[in-house]
């Protein structure tokens, strides 16, 4: 199916740009009517092969999720409320989602069956759920426990963008002054100290050197970081040992690995109670939290455990086997699955490593500002110590 880039208006009269997938140009202005929009102008694309379709972002999600549980709650029809909630939306790529949605249900598809359609904005765990709650008859429940979930995420998320700003921030002002001094600043006092002679400081040498070699070479270096990160990026999509190595290096990083091990246990915790509670049968549930990480050592254990549980092994048992988890959530997981509330017991561990998750968040936050002003200062310290103290012995001299 082509996709057209299209300019349209609303009843306001205000001009809308976007780009929408339709059979023909027919199909286009039908969709774009639908959604309160009078076609202008269109262009076809060509590089479809190229484009890359581009989701509705999770605070749009979040915003679906809780209307749809709203509307479920109160018995709206399921088309009704997804038309009521297209006519108030604005983002576009929003709009054309719940566009898409609509015309599918209204062609006798379930929504589960529509959403696989959008795999960009709903993950095989949403699906799955979704499909769940229309044979249950709980789309409500459903809806809601996935909002809660979205929320702690995008919590997560901007907790994670909070700690990672001020340390980019600070970094790139130190690597721009260290470059602003070593190119423009040091090689003229260098000049100066070394025609008026004297003994130099090893330090000072240092610094000399040092100032040199980023004059000489300051074209190569700052490409240096962007470099090696797409080396590394296209070295582990070719390669798998190259994938499972950075992947397990990942969660051996000091101070940044046992909080990305965290919080990828706190992700598989949530999920998989949400799935178990909702009936998805145990194998299902791995198969699909598996399909989820990113991390392929965590990947490839879940992998192992679900085999072992295909096995006749327990959950418990197959866990402590692959040490996905350390021996007190092990417990929790066994007085759980004993009980038969699995779910409750992988709720009291995603609430156990959450609280933690956060903490060392706190703690990194708190930890980070005072490490980088040393850092900073040590930088400073040392060129004003190397520049000034020879110009000092000079001035005793004379």
């Amino acid at each position: 199916m082509p996709k057209y880039l299209y300019k349209a208006t609303d009843d306001d009269g205000n001009l809308r740009e976007g780009s929408m997938d339709a059979a023909n140009v027919d199909e286009l202005e039908m969709r774009l009517d639908q959604m309160g929009l009078m076609l202008i102008s269109l262009k076809g694309n060509r590089h479809k092969l190229f484009s890359r379709r581009r989701g509705i972002g999770r605070r749009n999600l979040i915003l679906f999720c809780f209307n749809m549980e709203q509307m479920a709650i109160s018995g709206v029809p399921l088309l009704e409320g997804m038309s009521d909630l297209r006519s108030g939306v604005e983002d576009a790529t929003f709009r054309e989602l719940l566009t898409s949605l609509v015309e599918d249900v209204s062609a006798g598809r379930f929504l589960s069956q529509a959403m696989e359609s959008h795999p960009e904005t709903f993950n095989p765990v949403f699906i799955r759920l979704i499909h769940v709650g229309e044979q249950t008859g709980s789309l409500g429940e459903i809806f809601h426990n996935l909002t809660e979930n979205l929320k702690w995420e995008d919590e997560l998320v901007s907790q994670a963008k909070k700690v990672v700003t001020y340390p980019a921030i600070v970094g790139s002002t130190v690597v721009l002054l260290v470059f602003f001094l070593m190119i423009y600043l040091v090689p003229q006092l260098m000049q100066f100290i070394l025609e008026m002679g004297g003994e130099i400081p090893l330090h000072t040498r240092a610094l000399i050197a040092s100032s040199d070699f980023i004059s000489n070479w300051w074209h190569l270096l700052l490409p240096f970081p962007f470099v090696i990160f797409a080396a590394i990026r296209v070295t582990t999509r070719i390669s798998i040992d190259a994938r499972r190595r950075f992947d397990r290096l990942k969660l051996k990083l000091w101070l940044f690995g046992p909080l990305i091990h965290k919080i990828i246990l706190v992700r598989f915790a949530r999920t998989f109670a949400l799935m178990y509670k909702a009936g998805i049968p145990i194998l299902e549930s791995l198969g699909i939290s598996e399909g989820l990480s990113d991390n392929l050592v965590i990947r490839e254990a879940l992998e192992k455990a679900r085999r072992m549980v295909s096995e006749g092994k327990g959950i418990t048992e197959s866990f402590r086997t692959v040490g996905f988890f350390p021996p007190l959530v092990l417990n929790m997981l066994q007085v759980g699955e004993s009980l038969g509330k699995l779910d409750h017991s992988l709720l009291n561990v995603s609430y156990f490593y959450d609280r933690d998750v956060k903490e060392n968040i706190a703690k990194l936050e708190t930890a980070i500002e005072p490490i980088l002003t040393v850092i900073l200062g040590g930088i400073i310290g040392w060129v004003i110590l190397s520049v000034l103290g020879p110009i000092y012995q000079l001035i005793e001299k004379l």
